[in-house]
């Protein structure tokens, strides 16, 4: 080979393909990761306190939640009366009955702009006390972890960060595959021992990252269908049911997962089902004495009492909540969210008659609302168990790891008063590649195409072409 062909191999302009893009990967990767990291440290540790609500709320709330067994419960109508004694301006929403023997029932009131649950003792209606819905441990890191407590904002907000949470991992998984070799230290397992402490960071940031990739990919794609954009599309597409299980059953334009807008009411597989209307009866009504013909109800009064009963004899499993009816076409509605997915029910009963409107169970969802739902239950570590939990809390303490060492890696490399970002190459590879990236995942996740076509035109178009942006970004 000729000195002059040595000559322009070492060029920079010339140098392989290859090279060009691991470099524009590596810049894709450190955009995402100064966008996401906030945002993915905030969604670990606020998902670590709501993956232990169970036990949180037991030590927490022990004295409102646990009981004395002292003989038979009393009517459910005579314990919500008891709630009502208590806060006579607020209004009765919701009820979730005693999932045990040794369990108070409790009353979610709208006491103004507060949403209460009040806990009754179910053998002796005394009221043990009231939890604050919105301003609770478990609440807020919900709402935090939800949509940043800004509401639909911060829900796009959550949305974005986790969908350039997978461009992450994607960009992350090839830098970490090796260009010069294999190797077991510093690819399979972690050079802790090195006397460099940027191999030391380096490899604790890229080895767990290849081991958690998965876990951390599963989180993030199983939260997905929460989301206020792509979760809603997702849902309107493949949450359907056949218009003939409620054939004769007047609907209203108002939608079962309306009910979700204080907290976890129904499952997200019948979110999109139209809620029924309850027929108006000529004669006038309560909730609390009220007779039907013709009903589901074992027998009597439809009010409270016969629909949990209802829900018992259907074989609702415990845990469930009754949803009253709001307004004089409103319903009933039972809903159990249980940790097992294939026991979630959802019944829409007449306030009348106590007719079931509705009754849709697992063995009615298709085979995507199924795997949503199995995705949720695992994703909230209650499928199977604490070692379910367990496996959510490596997941999550897995991303703050990652985001702690890609922060100290990149500030141990960051030039002085420059943010460091990885050199774009001078001559870009071909845009196919990348351009078919940003079609792929516009396709999958709108909002996440979109940012980074506006990501691409910012960085080729114009921080890496005028000289004072290059020189702060570079």
């Amino acid at each position: 080979m000729s000195k002059t062909a040595n000559v322009a191999i070492d060029r920079p302009g010339l140098e392989s393909p290859p090279n060009r893009f691991y470099r524009t990967v590596w810049r894709w990767h450190f955009y995402a990761g100064l966008f996401v990291i906030p945002f993915m440290l905030m969604l670990a540790l606020t998902g670590i306190v709501y993956l232990f609500k169970p036990q949180l709320d037991a030590v927490m709330y022990r004295n409102l939640m646990f009981v004395q067994p002292t003989g038979t419960f009393l009517p459910y109508t005579q314990q919500v009366d008891a709630a009502k004694a208590a806060f006579p301006e607020a209004t009765i929403s919701k009820i979730i009955p005693s999932v045990n023997t040794n369990r108070s029932t409790e009353v979610e009131v709208k006491a103004g702009d507060r949403t209460l649950t009040v806990f009754v003792n179910p053998y002796t209606g005394q009221v043990l006390g009231d939890r604050d819905e919105v301003q609770n441990l478990q609440s807020i890191a919900r709402k935090l972890h939800g949509e940043l407590m800004i509401g639909k904002v911060g829900d796009y907000l959550i949305e974005l960060a986790a969908c350039w949470g997978l461009v992450l991992l994607i960009t992350g998984l090839y830098l970490w595959w090796p260009r010069r070799g294999f190797s077991v230290w510093g690819t399979l397992l972690p050079r802790l021992s090195s006397r460099s402490r940027r191999i030391f960071w380096r490899d604790l940031h890229a080895v767990p990252g290849l081991y958690g990739s998965l876990l951390v990919g599963f989180l993030i794609l199983t939260g997905l269908p929460w989301t206020g954009f792509w979760g809603d599309t997702f849902a309107q597409v493949w949450n359907q049911f056949p218009a003939q299980m409620w054939n004769d059953v007047p609907q209203s334009v108002r939608l079962t997962g309306s009910l979700n807008q204080n907290g976890q009411n129904v499952p997200w597989a019948v979110e999109q089902m139209p809620m029924p209307q309850s027929q108006i009866q000529s004669q006038p009504h309560d909730h609390s004495s009220m007779h039907s013909g013709g009903s589901d109800v074992p027998s009597g009064a439809v009010n409270l009492n016969s629909v949990i009963a209802l829900a018992q004899s259907k074989g609702v499993v415990p845990g469930f909540n009754v949803t009253l009816p709001e307004g004089e076409t409103g319903v009933y509605t039972v809903s159990g969210f249980p940790d097992n997915p294939a026991q979630e029910a959802t019944m829409h009963i007449d306030q009348y008659s106590g007719k079931v409107l509705a009754d849709v169970r697992w063995q009615q969802y298709g085979l995507v609302p199924k795997a949503v739902e199995l995705g949720v239950a695992i994703h909230m570590g209650k499928y199977f168990g604490l070692a379910n939990q367990l496996l959510m809390l490596f997941a999550c303490l897995t991303v703050i790891l990652l985001c702690v060492s890609g922060v100290v890696l990149w500030w141990k490399r960051r030039p002085v008063d420059r943010l460091g970002a990885p050199p774009l190459p001078e001559h870009v590879q071909q845009w196919r590649m990348p351009l078919a990236i940003v079609a792929v995942l516009g396709l999958a996740f709108p909002l996440v195409g979109l940012s980074l076509v506006v990501v691409l035109l910012l960085d080729y178009g114009i921080l890496s072409r005028i000289p004072s942006f290059k020189r702060l970004i570079n």
